[in-house]
């Protein structure tokens, strides 16, 4: 029904008003910090796309794509909130493929709302933190700098690399994806690990890690000399697959998002095999 101008529902036997995107936005981007956190330009942090819809239904997903797009259609979401957003492969004439899915996206008036490092980084919500605690790790310190902020965390582990493979690809498996690691000493206990997930084995990566005595990195991906710099090291490096460490902060701001304004929400899978 309409009162006041604005849309109700009933949740838990009791009616509220239905929030509009900018103030969703606006509740995210506190939570997240999202000003106060650096980040690569393309990233563009924050409301994306905007909706004039009245906010009903969450969608989470790691990726804007067509397929998230279309998923979240089919499932009634008007808010899409992602981790990697629209913009990442930069400045582009709106023209085919992305003339499809932005069609796509206002036909079924659906905004974004789009975070990447302030996601990866934060210490309840974050994609490090929760990849950590669903590998039956505990984050004790942060791990992974980037500019002033670090963006993984790390800690120690007395339980072996193999079970913690096991656990790992488990949880992979879960979301479409797989695990490597490199062959070597995965009989030993973890010892010191960190995470850093995404495109997380880079050079600033495994600097760090040696200079901390990391024994067990784990990350999302990371380009082939990583596996072999890893190797000279004695450094035990997993990747447990870009896309699939990085399905829990949007879950987790979801589900932080639908507690504070009383809409429902869904995961919207769309692995990527990577």
């Amino acid at each position: 029904m309409k009162e006041s101008g604005c849309s109700w529902k009933v949740f838990h036997n009791s009616p509220i008003a239905m929030p509009k995107a900018a103030e969703i936005a606006a509740f995210a981007d506190s939570l997240l910090r999202t000003h106060e956190i650096p980040d690569y330009p393309n990233a563009l942090n924050g409301l994306q796309v905007g909706t004039d819809a009245e906010i009903s239904k969450l969608g989470a997903a790691v990726d804007f794509s067509a397929r998230a797009v279309g998923l979240a259609a089919k499932a009634g979401v008007n808010l899409l909130l992602v981790h990697h957003g629209a913009f990442w492969d930069g400045l582009a004439p709106i023209t085919g493929r992305r003339l499809r899915v932005l069609s796509d996206l206002l036909s079924a008036s659906i905004g974004v709302y789009s975070s990447h490092l302030p996601l990866d980084c934060h210490p309840v919500l974050g994609n490090n933190v929760l990849l950590a605690q669903r590998l039956g790790l505990v984050p004790e310190s942060p791990f992974g700098k980037f500019n002033e902020i670090s963006i993984g965390t790390s800690g120690h582990s007395a339980c072996l690399v193999s079970e913690l493979l096991d656990t790992a690809t488990t949880f992979a498996q879960e979301h479409g994806g797989h695990v490597h690691s490199t062959p070597f000493r995965t009989g030993r206990n973890v010892g010191r690990w960190a995470i850093c997930t995404g495109a997380g084995a880079d050079s600033d990566t495994l600097r760090e890690a040696g200079q901390r005595g990391i024994e067990t990195l784990i990350v999302g991906e990371g380009p082939h000399w990583t596996a072999v710099r890893a190797e000279e090291s004695g450094l035990v490096l997993i990747y447990a697959g870009h896309y699939v460490t990085e399905t829990l902060g949007v879950q987790a701001l979801a589900a932080a998002i639908s507690a504070e304004f009383r809409i429902p929400w869904e995961f919207i899978a769309a692995p990527t095999g990577t």
